[in-house]
């Protein structure tokens, strides 16, 4: 059989939503009532168009996350429990990435390090082979990759063109040129296209520069990215020189893309700490744009922006304060499944 398969751009059909609920045992546990109240609006808010995937540490644990859920009046039809061991919640960069050729399925699984050894990660590792074995997904097999790489690292146009960064990329791999990693990546991805970004950071973020921090890509040729327009703000410098990398990308006809830069939320500390609050870490469902919001003023702004970039989507805006307090947001604690992935 010939191999087609491909990596989806995020905008293509979905079948489910993936998370994991948040437990004492994981990270969230000092803050653990604040993040279960965004975990109820995420679930509210994707279950008004497609169905969601909950891995849950326990039985007890599914029994508490579903009534959290019910009195949140959400519709339970579309909310589909699966028990895994897991250290943490992130799964944008533990879950699977899925290429996909007509009805069958390629679950990519690469190695997880805990974001290059910061934190134990044995149990996340581990999750996409848990996740195979206990027939929630149709038509696929496994493809474990002995190299480390986050979802949220990598960003494609379905179209054979990936977009990452070179930071986050050196540092997992420092002993690898450009040309390696490239031709590593488009060969697993089947991409025939990288683009690296040399700039860009977010103070708080641990990631080395994931890219969905930073820039994604947008249907039509276009690109969403996270701007800095505060010249006192000390991401000015570095975010002004990644908007103008991203100026310079050409299309594979050769033409710009068109760009959408996102608002700047005005500074948000943790004790002292800034928090990497991005706009760019939104998630895309079917028929909807969920946006991280913050509580500020640019998230209005931040939400017409992606209203223009996504014409044909409902944007809502999903509180997320409680999430950057753990270095991440709402693109972070979801990974898509493809159309047709989830078992009946």
């Amino acid at each position: 059989m010939t191999d087609a398969f491909r990596l989806p751009a995020e905008w293509e059909t979905q079948s489910a939503i993936l998370i994991a609920w948040p437990h004492a045992e994981t990270d969230w546990a000092e803050r653990l009532g604040e993040v279960e109240d965004t975990y109820v609006a995420l679930v509210a808010a994707i279950t008004r168009f497609q169905p969601v995937v909950i891995c849950v540490a326990d039985d007890d644990l599914q029994t508490y996350a579903e009534a959290r859920l019910r009195s949140a009046r959400v519709d339970m039809a579309k909310v589909r429990f699966v028990p895994a061991e897991y250290d943490d919640t992130w799964l944008r960069d533990t879950g699977p990435i899925t290429l996909r050729d007509g009805g069958r399925y390629k679950l990519l699984d690469f190695r997880f390090t805990g974001w290059g050894g910061k934190y134990e990660a044995s149990r996340d590792d581990r999750l996409v082979g848990e996740l195979s074995g206990m027939n929630l997904f149709h038509n696929y097999f496994v493809q474990t990759i002995d190299f480390a790489l986050e979802g949220g690292a990598i960003d494609s146009d379905g179209a054979g063109t990936l977009l990452t960064t070179w930071q986050c990329l050196h540092e997992r791999h420092p002993d690898a040129s450009r040309e390696e990693l490239s031709q590593r990546l488009a060969g697993w991805l089947k991409q025939d296209r990288v683009l690296w970004l040399d700039h860009g950071y977010l103070e708080g973020d641990d990631t080395d520069a994931h890219v969905d921090t930073l820039a994604r890509f947008a249907p039509g040729n276009a690109i969403v990215f996270q701007a800095c327009d505060d010249p006192n703000d000390s991401h000015h410098a570095e975010l002004t020189a990644m908007g103008e990398e991203i100026a310079a990308l050409r299309t594979r006809d050769g033409a710009p893309y068109r760009l959408y830069p996102l608002p700047w939320a005005e500074p948000i500390l943790d004790n002292g700490r800034r928090l990497a609050a991005s706009y760019a870490n939104y998630l895309i469902l079917n028929g909807a744009v969920l946006m991280p919001a913050y509580g500020d003023r640019s998230d209005n702004a931040a939400a017409a922006v992606l209203a223009r970039a996504y014409p044909d989507r409902e944007i809502v805006q999903v509180p997320c304060r409680s999430l950057i307090w753990q270095n991440g947001s709402l693109h972070c604690i979801t990974m898509q499944l493809p159309q047709g992935l989830l078992s009946a």
